[in-house]
């Protein structure tokens, strides 16, 4: 069975990073990350991206704002950094407030500057096959799949959730890529059934522990996108990793799969805004 850890892909593609900013006369891409309120899981996400960018040398700016912020004051916060040449990519840490429409918030973001790829023109673009900015944890899922060399051409997809932020962005990666592809999702009748057939199957629906062995197909590559705070305060995934690794192919380990892809992949996607403001410039 191959353990699909994340983190040596994730030095590869912050380390080519690191070397393309310090090879370049330009000023170093800039990342600003708004929070809203003071949620603890959301704290430790946002100091880890701030720890990339320190060590890739982009310029990481953090906004903290008061969770009684209103939506138009937010608004008015990102227009600002979307005028901001300095900033090349902006995210505005999930969760936010009941009071404020993620949605509005991901449209008001510079589709230029939507290092999450969250903006409807980015979506679209998506699945249109055309270039964008694309959502961060399935684009590392992709990645994290060649690099290892497991087949996605062809390849009898599942994914167990049809979240935007990963289920059907990861959908759409896996169509451009020419899997045939399975979203199933909580309305799903008989999931077991479905799930056994994946050559590969992608598991983000929140629910620890929940895909057994009895779920996956002998020899199948798994990748458990869930992490949640366990009573012991460990870390579990949505896959029961003892059973599952006795069958699997393949299969990424809870923590340290795909969490670190995450990361690395909007470093990327801010390099990537950066480069076109650079060919602008020139």
């Amino acid at each position: 069975m191959l353990l699909l850890k994340g983190r040596p892909l994730s030095k590869k593609v912050l380390q080519r990073a690191s070397e393309e900013i310090s090879a370049s006369d330009a000023e170093p891409p800039g990342l600003a990350v708004v929070l809203v309120g003071n949620n603890p899981a959301s704290e430790t996400y946002v100091a880890y991206k701030q720890k990339a960018c320190t060590k890739t040398g982009l310029k990481s700016t953090l906004i903290r704002l008061s969770d009684k912020i209103s939506e138009n004051d937010l608004l008015h916060e990102i227009n600002s950094l979307n005028e901001n040449r300095s900033i090349h990519g902006i995210l505005c840490q999930l969760p936010l407030p009941d009071h404020i429409s993620g949605s509005k918030v991901a449209s008001a973001i510079d589709p230029e500057k939507d290092v999450d790829g969250f903006h409807p023109e980015n979506v679209g673009k998506l699945w249109r096959g055309e270039d964008g900015l694309f959502p961060c944890t399935p684009s590392g899922i992709i990645a994290l799949l060649k690099e290892s060399e497991i087949r996605i051409d062809g390849a009898n997809t599942v994914i167990v959730g049809r979240s935007n932020i990963v289920g059907k962005p990861m959908a759409a990666l896996f169509l451009r890529e020419h899997a045939t592809v399975t979203l199933t999702h909580s309305h799903t009748t008989d999931l077991k059934s479905v799930t056994r057939r994946a050559d590969i199957l992608v598991v983000a629906m929140g629910r620890p522990g929940f895909i057994t062995g009895e779920f996956v197909k002998q020899g199948a590559t798994v990748i458990d996108v869930g992490i949640s705070r366990t009573e012991d305060k460990g870390l579990a995934g949505d896959v029961d990793f003892d059973s599952v690794s006795r069958i699997a192919g393949a299969v990424t380990p809870v923590p340290g799969g795909v969490g670190p892809l995450t990361i690395a992949f909007l470093i990327n996607n801010t390099l990537r805004s950066w480069r076109r403001t650079l060919k602008y410039v020139k």
